[in-house]
């Protein structure tokens, strides 16, 4: 290996750029679909304090959203959806 040179390649993480709520690695709505998997992963043994953090996601992001765009702000379905509807388990009839 000598006089090889290593390159460290280190993945951006998926996390929210505020306060326009897109994701910082990738550009999509966050939560994106990476954002969510690490969050499952990491909130894996409690599913309520998840709803929780992200309940508070979705408070500040509602804000701060509707302070951008106060004319035409967010939906609030589409945003429940998308902060806290995905997270919920669905359990089959």
């Amino acid at each position: 290996m000598a006089g090889q040179r290593r390159t460290l390649v280190t993945a951006r993480p998926h996390t929210p750029l505020r306060p326009l709520w897109l994701c910082r690695a990738c550009a999509a709505p966050w939560p994106c679909g990476s954002a969510r998997v690490g969050l499952l992963r990491e909130y894996a043994h409690d599913r309520v304090a998840l709803l929780i953090y992200l309940g508070g996601l979705l408070h500040d992001a509602a804000g701060q959203l509707h302070t951008l765009n106060p004319h035409d702000g967010p939906d609030p379905t589409q945003l429940f959806d998308r902060f806290l509807g995905w997270a919920f388990i669905r359990r089959s009839t």
